[in-house]
């Protein structure tokens, strides 16, 4: 009878303790299951984000100048526009205005624009992150190329590099000096990461009233839209036109 009462307890005991590794093996395949599922959902987060993120690289659009119409007039039959235009520096705070009279009534703006390989884009690399745009010349419809009207002034660094990473204005100023190599050398942009070179040319009528804001697509090039004039714009305007013109 004793030994019966033994084996029961040994049986016993050794049932629990089988129901112990077992329950606890469970748990550990568990937790490894729950914890593998948990790395493999964080893990594809982290690979939505950087997704996301290269998208938004290649998408985005940055405000690199505005243009307005300070005074509208016919002088001869001929439509004589005068066009504030301001530019943007590297960390966006605006440049000082430039003040151009164009005649016609269409104006053209030149460019040279660079865009980068893709995937300096897509990384976001520091000096060829984004296309880089040279604004050169503005003219009227009823004026001849020949007698645009600079922009930036040729010789000198563009004040768009102002407060910008001394390394970035390097960088960029030797693609501008070597620009039309870049269109004719494939080798020559390979070598610097470009995917194209060329000049571009937004042209448009302006009207009174309107802003016209360029932007420049980080993989791409310049864009042109407008939208009614604000109340900060207005209120400079009437006091621009009330200083010089004469009163009635």
């Amino acid at each position: 009878m004793a030994d019966n009462v033994y084996m029961f307890r040994w049986l016993g005991k050794i049932f629990g303790l089988t129901t112990f590794i077992i329950a606890g093996s469970v748990g550990i395949w568990l937790y490894e299951v729950h914890f593998s599922q948990y790395h493999q959902l964080q893990k594809l987060e982290e690979q939505n984000h950087v997704l996301t993120r290269i998208v938004e690289r290649l998408s985005e659009e940055k405000r690199v100048a505005e243009v307005l119409v300070t005074d509208q007039k016919i002088i001869n039959g001929v439509q004589q526009s005068t066009l504030l235009f301001v530019e943007y520096d590297k960390s966006n705070n605006s440049l000082p205005p430039k003040s151009f009279v164009l005649e016609g009534s269409m104006a053209h703006i030149d460019a040279m624009v660079i865009k980068f390989d893709r995937h300096f884009v897509s990384e976001g690399d520091p000096l060829r992150g984004r296309s880089i745009a040279l604004f050169t010349r503005i003219y009227g419809d009823k004026q001849t190329p020949a007698s645009a009207f600079p922009i930036d002034e040729p010789g000198k660094i563009p004040e768009i590099y102002r407060g910008a990473d001394p390394r970035i204005g390097e960088f960029e100023q030797n693609l501008w000096k070597d620009f039309w190599k870049l269109t004719d050398d494939a080798d020559y942009r390979a070598e610097s990461g470009v995917r194209i070179a060329n000049g571009q040319g937004l042209w448009g009528p302006f009207q009174p009233e309107k802003l016209y804001t360029i932007t420049l697509e980080s993989d791409g090039g310049l864009n042109m839209t407008s939208e009614p004039l604000k109340g900060i714009y207005k209120e400079a305007l009437k006091q621009h036109f009330a200083t010089t013109r004469p009163a009635a």
